[in-house]
């Protein structure tokens, strides 16, 4: 095979790949607003803050969790590490004591058969709220996660095409410099003196 039809293969082919990547990066930039804007939207709108730094709502989690919930204190809940934090630092917390250690599932089961105690029943209604907006916190943490994963992705895509990008011109100059005839792999020198 002639070097020069080697060359314009390997370089048209690294066109091929840069636009690739590109368009690739450009998907993940847009997977990354995407999750983004709709966390911070939909968390902004529920109105939801840290208590303020120092108070007693913070003072009195333990000391595993208190960092956790400190370092967002009296800042509004609009990013998905926040909502990680409120989850499972604050309100996971708060419904441990709620329910004295004890699941949704388990106090529900025994409510079920304790239906005239009305404290039981409370109980069961409190931590089924409480459960259930830590799970939408949850879910809002997952998908702002998976838009900061694809951010990173993109990154690296960039810079892979970018890479992608420099070799391929440097393919085309390769191409330039490379004689019609010249091969790409040369026989052995052997055969080289044989023939003449």
């Amino acid at each position: 095979m002639r070097r020069r039809t080697f060359d314009w293969l390997m370089s048209t082919g690294g066109i091929v790949v840069t636009v690739f990547l590109i368009v690739a990066g450009v998907l993940l930039f847009a997977g990354y607003k995407f999750a983004d804007n709709n966390v911070q939207k939909q968390l902004s709108a529920q109105k939801i803050f840290f208590p303020p730094s120092g108070s007693e709502a913070i003072t009195s989690l333990p000391a595993t969790d208190r960092p956790f919930v400190a370092k967002y204190g009296g800042q509004q809940l609009v990013n998905g590490a926040q909502a990680e934090a409120y989850a499972d630092h604050f309100i996971a917390v708060h419904l441990k004591e709620i329910g004295g250690g004890q699941t949704y599932a388990q106090l529900s089961g025994k409510a079920l058969t304790q239906p005239n105690n009305a404290a039981l029943q409370g109980q069961v209604q409190t931590v089924f709220r409480g459960e259930t907006l830590r799970g939408l916190l949850l879910n809002a943490f997952a998908f702002w996660k998976l838009g900061q994963i694809a951010k990173l992705a993109m990154f690296i895509v960039f810079i892979l095409a970018g890479m992608m990008g420099f070799l391929t011109i440097l393919g085309f100059w390769h191409l330039r410099k490379v004689t019609p005839e010249q091969e790409l792999i040369a026989p052995p020198v052997e055969l080289h003196r044989a023939s003449a």
